[in-house]
């Protein structure tokens, strides 16, 4: 998915790059003046990009980058007079002004898979299974292989193949065949 944020000081600028992205195929999904608007956008969407110029109404872009949720990054386009690229906080993303839309659109499409990557990344920890669930998916693997008489790779696809087959998770359905062979 993609959540892109446009935070320019002036309505008519955020419009403008709303106008050119949109024309580039990607889906902006609010466009702000402040960057109390801007956090605000983030906290509902909770990941993407927020591009935005030096400052906006309220605060500069140190102050956004620094308050920026962790699933986000931000693509600054500012003037070289403003900004030392060298200081730049990991998470933000400088272009200059005079600004080539082919740049703009080649950085936020890297952006936009950098915050994916981070994202399926963190999913994957999360999934990762406690020693309880691994005990139940063994179980039901012997059990496979005692009764039905697999090899422990043919039970492992087994109920894989159950568990997509019927929407649950593999735990879920070891924890059936367990059930269902304990009768």
């Amino acid at each position: 998915m993609q959540n892109i944020i446009v935070a320019f000081a002036k309505e008519a600028d955020a419009k403008n790059f709303r106008s050119i992205l949109v024309r580039k195929g990607f889906d902006v999904a609010a466009t702000c003046t402040s960057g109390a608007q801007a956090l605000s956008a983030m906290e509902d969407l909770g990941n993407g990009v927020v591009i935005c110029g030096y400052r906006l109404s309220d605060m500069i872009y140190n102050e956004l980058s620094a308050n920026l949720p962790s699933y986000f990054q931000m693509l600054l386009i500012s003037s070289p007079n403003k900004v030392d690229g060298s200081l730049l906080p990991e998470n933000v993303i400088y272009l200059e002004t005079p600004l080539k839309t082919e740049d703009m659109v080649a950085s936020l499409n890297m952006m936009l898979e950098r915050v994916s990557i981070r994202r399926k990344k963190a999913r994957q920890v999360n999934r990762e299974r406690s020693q309880e669930e691994q005990e139940t998916i063994r179980k039901a693997k012997e059990l496979l292989m005692e009764r039905h008489k697999m090899t422990e790779p043919e039970a492992h696809k087994y109920l894989q193949k159950c568990s997509m087959d019927s929407g649950t998770g593999i735990v879920e359905t070891a924890e059936m065949i367990i059930s269902l062979t304990s009768v």
